[in-house]
C-alpha cells in the first residue's frame, strides 16, 4: 500500500512539543506516521500512542513505526482518553492533532474525497457508517443547504441543494464526478473564478460525514485534561471553522479571573489553566509552500498547561 503524505509543519511541530526522552505522547492523527515517527525517534524510555480511525493508516503506521517505542491503535482522537486508559495511561506530556485530510486519502480515488477523480461517493475516514452518498441522496434540500453553509461557508448553498435534489429524482447520485458536475451547473459563471465550484461543498460533506467539528469539540477538553503540568497540546488546522474553534478554546484555557471589572476583589477564584507558546499561529514557510502546496492553509496553534 502506497500511503504517500508530506507531513505539514513537521519541524515546527516537533520543536513545539519539546519532547522528553522518557515522556508519554499521543499523536491522535497518525496518518502516514510522519509526525509520529519523528516523535518516537526522540524517545528512550518513553512511549508514543499513535491513533487513527482509518484502517489503511493504522496498517501503514504499524509498519513504519516498527522497532520504535510506539503503539498504533485504531481509534478516533475524540476517544484518546479511553484508548490511553486501555494501556494503563492517564496523563501524558504532549498531544498532537493534525486535522488535515492526508494526501493518500485525497489521491486514492476510491476513497471518494476528491472532486477531480471519478469514484463512488464515500468520504468516510473510518470506512464505516454514514457515507457521502447517503447524505447527498437522503438528506432534504434544507439539510443539505445547512451543511453547505455551516461547514463550507458556501454562499450558493440553497441553489446547489435544490439542484442536487432535482437531479437525484432522475437517478441516484453515486459518483464524485456526478456530484461535482451538478454543483458546477448550479454555480453562477461569474463566481467560478474563485476555484473549483465543488470545493466548498465537498469539504462540507466530508466534515458532515465524519462529524469532524463535533469530534474536535469533544477532543479539545479531553486532550487538555490529559496533559501533565507543562504538557503541550499542538493542533494543526486547515480551515477557518477548525481554527476558530481551537483559537477560542485555547483562549478560554488561558483566561483567568472572570469577575466583573467593577468588582474590587476576585471572588471567582479562576486562574489561567494554560499559556500559549506563540501569540499567533505558526504558518508554513515559503520553502514548505513551494514543496507542498497543500500546506497553504495550515495553521499550528500550541498551548502549554500551567
Amino acid at each position: 500500500m502506497e500511503f504517500n503524505h508530506i507531513s505539514v509543519l513537521l519541524n515546527e511541530t516537533i520543536e513545539a512539543l519539546c519532547i522528553k526522552p522518557d515522556g508519554i505522547y499521543i499523536d491522535g492523527t497518525a496518518g502516514g506516521a510522519g509526525h509520529s515517527k519523528e516523535i518516537a525517534k526522540r524517545l528512550n524510555n518513553g512511549l508514543l500512542l499513535a491513533l487513527d480511525q482509518d484502517p489503511d493508516a493504522v496498517a501503514v503506521a504499524t509498519e513504519r513505526l516498527k522497532g520504535l517505542p510506539a503503539k498504533v491503535i485504531q481509534s478516533n482522537f475524540a476517544n484518546m482518553n479511553k484508548a490511553a486508559e486501555n494501556e494503563g495511561i492517564y496523563k501524558v506530556d504532549g498531544i498532537l492533532l493534525d486535522l488535515g485530510v492526508s494526501s493518500y486519502q485525497l489521491d486514492t480515488a476510491e476513497r471518494g474525497f476528491s472532486y477531480h477523480k471519478e469514484s463512488r461517493l464515500d468520504m468516510r475516514m473510518s470506512q464505516s457508517g454514514l457515507s457521502a452518498e447517503d447524505i447527498v441522496n437522503d438528506f432534504t434540500s434544507t439539510e443539505l443547504a445547512d451543511i453547505f453553509w455551516r461547514f463550507g461557508e458556501e454562499k450558493f448553498s440553497r441553489k446547489i441543494a435544490d439542484k442536487i435534489v432535482n437531479e437525484r429524482q432522475k437517478a441516484r447520485i453515486t459518483t464524485t464526478t456526478q456530484l461535482a458536475e451538478i454543483i458546477a451547473s448550479a454555480y453562477p459563471a461569474a463566481a467560478r473564478r474563485d476555484g473549483h465550484p465543488a470545493r466548498k461543498c465537498f469539504q462540507a460533506i466530508r466534515i458532515a460525514v465524519n462529524a469532524e467539528l463535533d469530534r474536535l469539540n469533544e477532543a479539545l477538553d479531553i486532550a487538555f485534561d490529559m496533559l501533565n503540568k507543562d504538557g503541550v497540546l499542538a493542533i494543526i488546522t486547515f480551515h477557518s471553522l477548525e481554527d476558530r474553534m481551537v483559537k477560542l478554546r485555547f483562549k478560554e484555557y488561558c483566561t483567568g479571573c472572570t469577575c466583573p471589572p467593577d468588582c474590587p476583589v476576585c471572588v471567582c477564584g479562576k486562574t489561567p489553566r494554560g499559556h500559549l507558546l506563540h501569540r499567533k499561529p505558526i504558518e508554513p514557510s515559503t520553502d514548505e509552500l513551494e514543496n507542498n502546496p497543500r500546506s497553504r492553509s495550515a495553521k499550528l496553534r500550541v498551548i502549554v498547561k500551567n
